[in-house]
């Protein structure tokens, strides 16, 4: 999955719990689209930052340790946003849809999974 539906977003908001969210992306490229990858990134920061969302950490996949064949992911990132509605908010702003077509051009396969801390000492 690449493009989020308006299906994904109501079951999104469905489970909103008025927390903070951080949105794990496993992100696996066309063969050319590390770049367009990349060029995303440069485009969407500002936007990201100006929905008080913050991007902890984007990185390079390496060889899996332990993974089924197909599993292994060219990179991931984790983006901390304020809330679920936030998060509506970005990817619904104009701005963020010329990026996100980058985005899109650049991968094969997607995976947007919310996350949240289960340890209060996390």
């Amino acid at each position: 999955m690449i493009k989020v539906t308006a299906a994904d977003i109501d079951r999104f908001l469905a489970e909103d719990d008025h927390q903070p969210i951080v949105m794990l992306n496993l992100l696996r490229f066309k063969a050319d689209g590390g770049q367009r990858y990349l060029d995303y990134l440069a485009m969407a920061g500002p936007i990201v930052a100006r929905y008080g969302a913050e991007i902890l950490f984007a990185g390079d996949g390496a060889t899996a340790l332990c993974a089924e064949p197909g599993q292994s992911w060219d990179a991931v990132a984790l983006v901390r946003y304020p809330n679920r509605p936030t998060f509506v908010d970005m990817i619904a702003d104009p701005a963020y849809a010329v990026a996100d077509s980058i985005r899109m051009s650049a991968l094969e396969e997607a995976v947007l999974q919310p996350i949240r801390t289960i340890h209060p000492l996390l």
